[in-house]
């Protein structure tokens, strides 16, 4: 973890696709996302990248769609009693590589443009944004093109 950047990614790769991120790439991505929410707090998340099967039986059982999706978040949950960590721990990310390459295809971006996005999104899944709700929705939708626009990426939406 960098000084500049407040965040310790765990990356576990389980997956054989081609062109998967690297740690530090996933790294920027999340820091930058959290200097945009406004989280100055040291923080630490596992990515684990996927291939279809794990992530449909994850969708199924947390979510009770029976396919594979792009990315799934599971932010972590307090526990009381636990001694408090010098890291925060935000939870976990779990994107799943064929999806997202199928996904940049049709949509014609740039295969690390939409990892950089999904990154983004997950993390901020994990910081407490959601989309359910229109207003919701696009405030996070303008959270994550301000900081996708760092990257020289456009606005995904």
């Amino acid at each position: 973890m960098s000084s500049n950047n407040p965040v310790s990614v765990d990356l576990l790769i389980a997956s054989d696709a081609k062109g998967l991120p690297n740690k530090a790439e996933i790294e920027e991505w999340v820091g930058a996302a959290m200097s945009a929410a406004e989280e100055s707090e040291p923080g630490e998340l596992s990515v684990r990248l996927v291939d279809k099967a794990e992530s449909r039986a994850l969708n199924k059982e947390y979510r009770g769609k029976d396919k594979p999706t792009n990315v799934l978040s599971f932010p972590f949950d307090d526990m009381a009693g636990l001694p408090e960590e010098e890291t925060r721990l935000l939870g976990d990310l779990v994107i799943c590589a064929p999806v997202v390459r199928k996904e940049a295809k049709k949509q014609d971006k740039r295969p690390k443009d939409h990892w950089a996005h999904m990154v983004v999104h997950g993390t901020l899944h994990l910081l407490g944004y959601d989309h359910i709700e229109e207003a919701e929705a696009s405030e996070m939708e303008a959270l994550e093109a301000r900081i996708l626009e760092q990257f020289g990426i456009s606005n995904p939406y």
